[in-house]
């Protein structure tokens, strides 16, 4: 099944190696020789916005100095990239949600700091974080999708209640706003188990990963934050078993709920079926110490460090994602609605300098994050159990904090043995 850009914001591009290196790598790769120039192989993942496939086979056919052969890779796609890493017989440049710590570790892709050198400043922070290691850059950012909160403006006026600022508000709103037809919140189907995340840790001051390498959430302000979120669900005050789950905004459209969990990509839905009736806010501040806390992913192009056309593949990336703004912003907003990676593209791109949109730009910008590139699928695998077992079962937070603690721990402690 197709998947749309929205998908890496809740994988986090978790790369299992399951599978063969034939089922992953294909039988074509587009790598065999030919002519004057180097042949390119230029894997994407299959997006599910219409349009998009069709965008980036005009991009590479553009390209003057290499003939570049895109792959539209159905299925697991990141799980085939992995294999194909690999192996010699996987693509020159690729489309990652990462790459991940293991693989730049391993040297299984290209440092390409010096492509990006002149204008490093000018990519969006939190999307730039998690492909940079060691100081160096190893994958360009593409475009950056984030999520927030969505709410129904009539509903709140209706119910006396005003768009919440803090977790306590939002407790408090989503219990005003629910009644026999409404319920005040939705935060996906399994009452925010899935897509949270680490968000109501960054919401109470916290992070995944400190910037010196320790474990960000061993603190009482933790447990404190999803012992919140665990009210909502007990409370009631959840919309559970809705017809489309958090990533479509039809819950909120059909009223369902007063205020929705969702991302950039359904904004254009939203605004046509609601008008002016409905509002934007990032995830609120927890605590004294707390602040918004706003999560953003952005896939990014890399190399492989097995290409036989190293450099031909490096002036590609720098030439599509450096160079040809044009291209990058037409790849952001016309083909479902994201924001560029670029923060000079978002900051003079129309369709993003008015209304929601603009909040959404400029609260991303104040308040986002992304998942660490420290944070390893073993840590976030044990953290998402916890907070599952929080939320749904009533599991103490402390108890399930102290065991995800302790796995993010030997996680750190494996991965500085790599370094």
């Amino acid at each position: 099944m197709p998947i749309s850009r929205r998908g890496l914001l809740t994988t986090g591009g978790a790369l299992a190696l399951t599978g063969g290196l034939a089922a992953a790598c294909g039988s074509n790769t587009g790598r065999e020789g030919g002519g004057s120039q180097p042949r390119l192989s230029q894997w994407y993942h299959q997006y599910g916005e219409a349009g998009t496939e069709q965008a980036v086979r005009r991009y590479a056919k553009a390209y003057e100095q290499a003939d570049v052969r895109v792959q539209w890779r159905p299925g697991a796609y990141d799980e085939q990239t992995a294999a194909a890493l690999l192996s010699g017989s996987g693509p020159d440049v690729f489309e990652v949600n990462g790459p991940t710590l293991d693989q730049i570790q391993g040297g299984q892709v290209l440092d390409l700091t010096d492509l990006v050198k002149d204008v490093k400043d000018d990519f969006h922070p939190a999307a730039l974080a998690p492909k940079t290691y060691d100081g160096r850059v190893w994958a360009v950012p593409q475009a950056v999708d984030t999520q927030f909160l969505y709410y129904r403006k009539s509903l709140l006026e209706k119910a006396g209640v005003r768009p919440p600022r803090t977790l306590d508000e939002l407790i408090d709103a989503a219990r005003e706003l629910t009644d026999d037809r409404t319920k005040g919140l939705f935060l996906g189907n399994d009452g925010g188990a899935g897509v949270l995340g680490g968000t109501p840790l960054y919401a109470a001051g916290l992070s995944l990963i400190t910037d010196d390498g320790k474990v960000g959430f061993d603190d009482p302000a933790a447990a404190r934050a999803l012992g919140k979120i665990r009210r909502l669900y007990s409370e009631k005050s959840l919309l559970l078993g809705a017809p489309a789950d958090w990533s479509d905004p039809s819950a909120l459209i059909q009223g369902l709920t007063a205020m929705q969990w969702s991302g950039l990509w359904a904004l254009p839905q939203v605004r046509k079926a609601l008008r002016d009736d409905f509002g934007v806010l990032p995830f609120p501040a927890d605590g004294p110490s707390g602040r918004p806390a706003v999560p953003v992913g952005a896939y990014g192009s890399a190399v492989s460090a097995r290409s036989r056309h190293k450099d031909a593949a490096k002036a590609y990336v720098k030439w599509l994602w450096v160079e040809r703004t044009d291209h990058q912003e037409d790849f952001a907003l016309s083909y479902g609605f994201h924001i560029p990676a670029r923060v000079s593209l978002a900051a003079k791109a129309g369709r993003l300098k008015e209304g929601a949109a603009a909040e959404v730009v400029r609260f991303t910008t104040e308040h986002g994050y992304a998942q660490p590139l420290l944070w390893t699928v073993a840590s976030r695998t044990a953290y998402q159990d916890a907070l599952s077992r929080v939320i749904k079962d009533g599991a103490n937070p402390e108890t399930e904090l102290k065991a995800a603690i302790r796995k993010t721990e030997a996680e750190l402690r494996r991965v500085r043995k790599k370094s």
